[in-house]
């Protein structure tokens, strides 16, 4: 995800600021942002201070290192299993080519 351009307290501060009264037209002209932009971290943040705000971007941080050490963690058992059945199969295929050149 792109990083943005403004700081968490820059945000909540546009927020105020329309909240206040300015227009949001001239507010995203300003900031050089869309309108889309602006109506999303109002959804995504209206009713936040700037702590929570934090704490709420930490937590999104910390559950995507989860997700990571999850699927490393859960593919590793998977990788085994396939491994351990390529080697039986040619553990199986080599014995019976042994067996069939012990015949006279």
């Amino acid at each position: 995800m792109k990083n943005s351009r403004l700081s968490d307290s820059q945000i909540m501060e546009v927020l105020k600021r329309a909240d206040v009264g300015v227009k949001v037209p001239d507010l995203c002209r300003e900031l050089g942002v869309s309108s889309a932009t602006f109506y999303r971290w109002r959804a995504k943040f209206g009713s936040m201070d700037v702590s929570m705000m934090s704490r709420m971007k930490a937590l999104a941080e910390e559950n995507r290192r989860l997700k990571k050490t999850y699927l490393e963690a859960s593919s590793k058992p998977r990788l085994f299993r396939r491994h351990l059945t390529l080697v039986q199969k040619c553990q199986y295929r080599s014995e019976s080519q042994a067996g069939l050149s012990d015949l006279p």
